[in-house]
């Protein structure tokens, strides 16, 4: 099927109207007609080979929503019509420990991504949801809340199982107090689902205009993380914080706020290495772990949660003509929260 999208050809140039074939589905393939895409600072990254492993060309996109056009013979769990959603997997190896404990995102034999990951149905790579539909395995295809606005729902594919997974695998709960670092795409989602898990969430910020987000989006507390007075009264308190920065910051002035047995759960990806002082772990038996994406279970268990506590992103709805321009936004850190592509729009494109 020929697809309209728009793709990346070089590290350096703009992303631009790139048309491609996709596979027919098969008996257990789902067919989607995309209606919103978020825009992940891991598209970013990518497109601009910051990774050092892109192929050109490259059509990112990895937070779909979109409405069933069409299914295999054999799919059970979707119909046409039916609302779904596309995360940053559609395959893995299934036989490997990983896949078998519903951790795709870490199969032995390599995860297949939504985008710029082998494809073995073409032969080529996967291309991703800034195009007019895709073609998914019924296994890695989620179901849609219907009670969630479905723009803003497209960045929990991404944002929301990237906050979600460590705030679950380490027993977040009510009563516990819980730190955000960072007040971002991510940081933002963090807020929203720790305080719906019944924890006392204090957000660590450098920017003292995010205050009022802050805490209209949840933060009990809000901390100005330049100020070391600040920071002093927090130590030895937290069970848990999330960091969600990916730039070069100190993670040892995080570290000392855990208290005994507590855990610091990077999932920013900071371009340099961050340096350790391994006594802020031995002093206070503190754990520094990292965290990726989630496996399709926990995804699903993640939106149906979102859909419970009826949360969502807050996002900036674009055409995806203004693409390369919220780009350079996002680099700049100038959205609130998250960009989400109207894919409606890609019919004025070609």
């Amino acid at each position: 099927m020929k697809t309209k999208s728009y793709a990346a050809n070089t590290a350096t140039t703009p992303l631009t109207p790139f048309s491609f074939d996709r596979r027919d589905p098969g008996e257990r393939d789902v067919q989607i007609e995309i209606l919103f895409c978020g825009v992940c600072h891991s598209d970013v990254h990518t497109v601009r080979n910051e990774w050092h492993g892109t192929t050109y060309p490259c059509v990112p996109g990895h937070e779909i929503i979109g409405r069933v056009i069409k299914v295999g013979a054999k799919v059970e769990k979707f119909k046409a019509g039916d609302i779904a959603g596309v995360g940053c997997l559609v395959d893995s190896c299934r036989v490997c420990e990983s896949c078998k404990d519903d951790l795709e995102q870490f199969c032995e034999k390599g995860a297949i991504f939504t985008y710029n990951s082998p494809d073995k149905h073409n032969g080529g790579l996967t291309y991703g949801g800034y195009s007019e539909s895709i073609v998914v395995d019924e296994a890695f295809v989620l179901q849609v809340p219907k009670n969630l606005d479905l723009a803003a729902t497209a960045p929990l594919l991404c944002a929301g199982i990237t906050t979600y997974s460590p705030l679950r695998h380490h027993g977040v709960t009510k009563g516990q107090k819980v730190g955000v670092v960072g007040l971002g795409g991510l940081g933002h989602m963090g807020v929203k689902l720790a305080k719906a898990m019944g924890a006392h969430v204090v957000v660590f910020t450098t920017s003292l205009n995010k205050v009022g987000d802050a805490l209209r989006l949840g933060a009990d507390e809000v901390v100005h993380s330049k100020d070391a007075a600040e920071m002093k009264k927090h130590l030895n308190s937290f069970h848990f914080i999330l960091d969600t920065v990916a730039a070069k910051h100190d993670i040892n002035a995080y570290l000392v706020l855990l208290r005994r047995d507590g855990n610091l759960t990077q999932v920013g990806v900071p371009s340099e290495p961050l340096a350790v002082d391994v006594s802020n772990l031995i002093f206070g038996r503190r754990n520094f772990s990292g965290s990726l994406i989630g496996g399709l279970k926990e995804t699903q268990e993640m939106l149906n949660f979102c859909g419970e506590h009826s949360i969502t992103s807050d996002i900036e709805l674009i055409p995806i003509q203004k693409i390369n321009e919220a780009y350079d936004r996002l680099v700049k850190s100038d959205v609130k929260y998250r960009f989400v592509i109207d894919m409606a729009s890609l019919k004025q494109s070609q």
